[in-house]
């Protein structure tokens, strides 16, 4: 299960379908796996799967106010799974104090030598809610890469700064830096300067002006040319650079990063081809089903890796749109809506509340599958 945003976690939901069918079948033999798309729950997700361990360290928030950031190394002692939104994420600041100007990255880069330190090797890395516009040099800068301006000193932090960079030094870079991989989740494919860019497109939700989006955008420019001169690399326009308010072109450009997929990679983390093999059904879902499910979502990805089994899937949603009817030719077997009674969405996203649905509705499902089996 993916988590019911505003709801339940994908544990919580979990919990609730397996209750439903031990009601049922007291025996079933169930495997939960958490899932998340690369965005909120991700790092949770992959360490339970996989039986890792999750850590809480202190780390330079958005507005350079000490934050504890939680992060993941998987059960293999080497991979680290890391949401940059668990350090520089816009729940980290108040509305009123939202300034991209400002917001640094830096305590991303934080983790990251946080989890090397431990002897990580391989990085996920889940891109997506960031309250900064700072194209990653400050998660670059915590790393070791210096950003000089034209006096030769390091430029301040923040969006505000990128204008002023006229050389990068990476002599510095830890050096298990340069021999770690990076797998990014990212479903976004925006550039990282113009009208389809970081500032322009995510710029606004992170409380920028117009004015303030010129300036963002023009120094996203400015990063882009120097990197060009100094190191002949393009990190404007490969596809997700403009993630993260420009993580993306960091990862991608100066970490050799590679982007997919968000729940592809999630599903290749967690072994879940092998995890289906041998289930009599897979019972999926999220809080909604509509036509973005089919776009890459997780109920869609589980569905289309167990149809290629032959496993039967369960989608389980809140709500179901007319759009979710195309699901059924793309993987999943049938789907059903959770609701028991008309109500209020307030009322329906209550966590309780959820969780009785979930578990009447996996129930009475499995009536049926236990019926027609005698049949």
């Amino acid at each position: 299960m993916d988590s019911f945003k505003g709801s339940l976690s994908s544990i919580e939901g979990s919990a609730a379908i397996t209750a439903g069918i031990k009601e049922v079948y007291q025996y079933a033999d169930i495997k939960v796996l958490p899932l998340a798309d690369g965005g909120e729950g991700t790092v949770e997700a992959i360490v339970k799967a996989t039986g890792g361990k999750l850590f809480t360290i202190p780390v330079t928030g958005p507005l350079h106010e000490e934050v504890s950031a939680i992060y993941g190394i998987l059960g293999d002692q080497k991979t680290a799974v890391i949401e940059i939104a668990a350090a520089c994420g816009l729940p980290l600041i108040p509305d009123e104090q939202r300034n991209p100007l400002i917001t640094t990255s830096y305590g991303v880069g934080e983790l990251i030598i946080d989890a090397i330190e431990k002897g990580c090797q391989d990085f996920i890395i889940g891109l997506g809610g960031s309250a900064t516009n700072d194209g990653g040099v400050g998660m670059l800068q915590a790393l070791g890469f210096r950003f000089l301006d034209s006096n030769g000193k390091q430029v301040d932090s923040g969006g505000q700064a990128l204008k002023d960079i006229r050389q990068i030094g990476d002599k510095s870079v830890h050096p298990a830096v340069k021999k770690a991989t990076f797998k990014v989740a990212c479903d976004v494919t925006n550039p990282l300067f113009g009208e389809k860019g970081a500032a322009y497109i995510f710029g606004p939700q992170k409380g920028a002006s117009p004015e303030m989006v010129l300036e963002l955008d023009q120094g996203l420019r400015n990063l882009a040319k120097v990197v060009a001169e100094e190191f002949d690399r393009d990190i404007h326009s490969i596809e997700g650079a403009g993630a993260a308010g420009g993580l993306g072109a960091a990862f991608l450009g100066f970490l050799q990063a590679e982007l997919n997929s968000g729940i592809e990679l999630i599903l290749e983390s967690i072994g879940m081809k092998e995890q289906i093999q041998g289930m009599d059904i897979v019972i999926t879902g999220e809080g909604k089903l509509d036509g973005q499910t089919s776009m890459g979502k997780t109920a869609m990805g589980v569905a289309q890796m167990a149809e290629k089994q032959g496993v039967p899937v369960i989608a389980l949603a809140g709500s179901v749109t007319e759009e979710a009817a195309d699901l059924n030719d793309l993987g999943i077997t049938s789907y059903f809506s959770i609701m028991t009674k008309p109500m209020s969405l307030v009322e329906a996203i209550n966590p309780k509340t959820a969780m009785i649905n979930l578990q009447v509705t996996t129930a009475q499902l499995f009536r049926l599958i236990k019926k027609m089996k005698k049949v």
